[in-house]
């Protein structure tokens, strides 16, 4: 790959995300978006968080792709703490601090 071909693509990407956000910022952003577009907005951080967490969690790089058991016990502590309580902050400090308690104990 040559140069010129890095950057157009680097240039049309950027062109694609500007004009998607000006999609939703320059044309509606005057407007109130109809019920069922903020009904499906509001879950969009419960699809993506899970997904970027995911991959971390089953094939995790550090161990070369080699499921760990302290992620997946701290990935089981995370959910089951924001089951119960219903709050995403108590989920992710008791997931993070499972995963610190046990890689520092095995």
């Amino acid at each position: 790959m040559n140069d010129l071909y890095v950057w157009s693509i680097v240039l049309v990407l950027g062109a694609g995300t500007f004009l998607i956000r000006f999609l939703f910022i320059g044309f509606v952003g005057d407007r109130p978006l109809p019920a069922w577009a903020l009904r499906h907005l509001r879950y969009t951080g419960v699809g993506v968080l899970p997904a970027l967490v995911a991959p971390l969690v089953v094939w995790p790089e550090a161990t070369g792709g080699a499921p760990d058991p302290v992620r997946l016990i701290a990935a089981g502590v995370t959910l089951a703490v924001g089951l119960w309580r219903r709050d995403t902050i108590q989920a992710v400090i008791a997931g993070g601090l499972t995963m610190l308690v046990l890689s520092l104990a095995l």
